[in-house]
């Protein structure tokens, strides 16, 4: 059987409704290892560094404003930027990364 006979065959496949089954099973299963898992490993080392923030860490948020934390309260936190002090109250989820290293 050559390639263009392949192409325009047009009986019926002999495979069995299983075997379809079991393949979608297989592609749900590598969605779920190659993006679903990963993602959400991310968002709860993303949720711990956010719960163990301390007075005096320096943080990044999502949009890109540097600050040290100056206070914490419930699901807020109060950062200080620039040199005269400005003091900025943003969401927890808004804190990108911390770059003060904890030794």
């Amino acid at each position: 059987m050559n390639f263009l006979n392949f192409l325009t065959d047009t009986t019926q496949p002999t495979g069995s409704g299983l075997t379809s089954l079991f393949m979608i099973a297989i592609m749900f299963g590598l969605f779920y290892f190659v993006m679903l898992r990963p993602e959400k490993k991310r968002n709860k080392q993303m949720q711990e560094m956010r719960n163990a923030l301390i007075v005096g860490d320096k943080i990044t948020t999502n949009a890109g404003i540097v600050g040290t934390v100056v206070n914490i309260k419930d699901d807020e936190v109060t950062i200080e930027t620039g040199i005269d002090g400005t003091k900025i109250l943003i969401k927890k989820w808004a804190i990108s990364t911390v770059d003060t290293i904890k030794e």
